[in-house]
């Protein structure tokens, strides 16, 4: 699994994710950040050509090495900086009051310890900063959702640690955020991967 995972899982990750589908929702989604960001689960840079002008400088919590390297091409056309800045949000390394904005996008699956990692989000936020969110996550209907419960211990073989049926709104909550927006819906695709939560918590 060192080589699948290491070298072969992160651009199958940058195939999968750098679809038109997907760049329109990170332009809808990702239109809020401004300032100085943090984004968890940076990956290749797919989310950096729909960053606003607003932002002036990215800080980047990227665990996978052949990732970072993939994200390259994108980090040198970015209109502002981009800074590796870690390797796992459950530990971010900036203090209290840092950042304007935090940044994730199919990244909370992921993580092992999830609550972990918001309550280190919300941590390194400014007062009156915000997180943006694309995830996708358990599904409202309880056939797909036992579907996901059977099936995300392979899910988590394959694909890296992804879990199908994380709870995402209710995980952003527990940390201690407020959603100001959530939408929740379909994509095209199998229903056990497809359902997302998308939007803003302060």
């Amino acid at each position: 699994m060192g080589f699948y995972s290491d070298r072969i899982l992160p651009r199958l990750i940058h195939w999968v994710l750098g679809s038109r589908d997907f760049d329109k929702l990170r332009r809808q989604y990702l239109a809020d950040a401004e300032g100085t960001v943090l984004e968890i689960g940076f990956g290749s840079g797919l989310s950096l050509p729909f960053y606003s002008p607003k932002v002036r400088r990215l800080l980047a919590i990227e665990p996978s090495d052949e990732a970072w390297r993939l994200a390259q091409p994108a980090i040198e056309k970015a209109p502002f900086p981009v800074e590796r800045t870690g390797k796992t949000a459950e530990e971010i390394p900036l203090p209290g009051g840092s950042v304007d904005t935090a940044v994730s996008a199919w990244t909370l699956c992921t993580i092992p310890d999830a609550g972990r990692a918001l309550s280190e989000i919300r941590r390194v936020l400014k007062p009156g900063g915000s997180l943006c969110f694309i995830e996708h996550g358990l599904s409202p209907e309880p056939g797909v959702a036992r579907w996901q419960h059977r099936l995300t211990p392979l899910q988590k073989k394959v694909a890296g640690g992804c879990h199908l049926d994380r709870p995402i709104d209710a995980m952003i909550q527990s940390a201690g955020f407020g959603l100001e927006r959530t939408d929740r819906f379909y994509i095209q695709g199998p229903k056990i991967g497809t359902y997302l939560y998308a939007g803003k918590a302060v």
